[in-house]
């Protein structure tokens, strides 16, 4: 078995007027997340792996995908330790923002997910599982002010 790297990406799928995309886990019912996934062996780059797990996870492919340069270092879960190597006990995951014009229906992966959701952000914050991820929604309205401001 080959054991997977301990870094990952978290792709906060939204529109302008702040809906979030969420998906709920296959495997542990209940549980509403982004977009999430580990780097490969052979993953060029962060961003690379970003779009493979948007594409993987959703189908979804026409949006904007940003780099919001957050890195967050956390505690690999007890029941997903199993899936790094022995000695590997943290993960290094990075913060990503995929706008889309408006809620678009995802294709699932049904081995991955479920189910999935669009919610106003703060709806999303509050349904979301992973405390990295809802701090990533929880940016989402300064994001969206400060990209308006910009154009």
């Amino acid at each position: 078995m080959a054991f997977k790297i301990p870094e990952s990406v978290l792709v906060v799928v939204h529109t302008a007027r702040l809906d979030v995309l969420l998906l709920e886990r296959a495997r542990d019912p209940g549980l509403w997340q982004s977009v999430t996934g580990a780097r490969e062996p052979d993953d060029p780059d962060l961003e690379a792996v970003a779009r493979r797990e948007l594409l993987e996870e959703t189908g979804l492919s026409v949006g904007t995908l940003s780099d919001w340069g957050v890195t967050n270092r956390y505690e690999i879960w007890p029941q997903w330790r199993a899936r790094y190597a022995p000695e590997i006990t943290h993960n290094t995951e990075h913060v990503y923002g995929f706008l889309v014009d408006g809620p678009a229906v995802a294709t699932l992966d049904p081995a991955e997910h479920v189910a999935q959701l669009w919610l106003p952000w703060h709806e999303a914050l509050e349904k979301t599982f992973s405390p990295t991820n809802r701090e990533a929604i929880a940016q989402l309205p300064q994001r969206i002010a400060a990209a308006r401001a910009a154009s």
